[in-house]
């Protein structure tokens, strides 16, 4: 069994209050496309869903970036055809909402991989040089074998994307494939 993760593709971090705007847009079919073939699989797939406190000043990221991801706001909710097929398949995919950068930080993540035997990562999402970045970061430190589909990440910085793409590779020993 592997493990599947969407790391933030929400309204907010596609096309809302901090956007990755038209790349994060142009992978929305290929994300749909994995997380229906990892579904069909049976494999373990997640939804790290980023997740902030309207006002919460205690939270680093507030001195770094715009309010976003604000609970109880449209702008968590999955974006496009991603949220469909959530809600058609919520029996079969673990939603897990996160606080910090790294899907690991603060969550039951690594249990819940632990407790399946999970050994295999396959990572897509936003920010490709933030959050996409620090979870694999955290993978690779716990012992993971990692696995970015590249043409299923993007960000709002290109230069940040492309020297994320080849941390992934060189310095972490990921897998970075692309189509099938």
């Amino acid at each position: 069994m592997k493990a599947f993760i969407v790391i933030d593709y929400t309204f907010d971090f596609v096309v809302g209050k901090l956007p990755c705007g038209d790349p994060a847009v142009a992978i929305e079919e290929r994300i749909c496309e994995l997380t229906e073939q990892f579904v069909d699989n049976r494999d373990f797939v997640v939804m790290a869903v980023d997740l902030h406190d309207e006002g919460d000043v205690n939270h680093p990221e507030t001195k770094l970036f715009p309010p976003h991801n604000i609970r109880g706001t449209g702008g968590r909710e999955l974006y496009g055809k991603l949220k469909g097929m959530y809600e058609a398949h919520r029996d079969k995919i673990y939603w897990m909402d996160k606080t910090r950068y790294s899907a690991f930080c603060g969550t039951d993540l690594e249990l819940q991989l632990r407790a399946r035997g999970i050994r295999e990562l396959h990572l897509v999402g936003v920010c490709t040089d933030i959050c996409v970045l620090h979870t694999a970061v955290d993978a690779y430190n716990k012992g993971f074998q990692v696995v970015v589909h590249a043409d299923a990440v993007a960000s709002f910085n290109p230069q940040g994307h492309d020297w994320a793409l080849q941390h992934f590779q060189g310095t972490l020993g990921a897998q970075v494939v692309r189509g099938d």
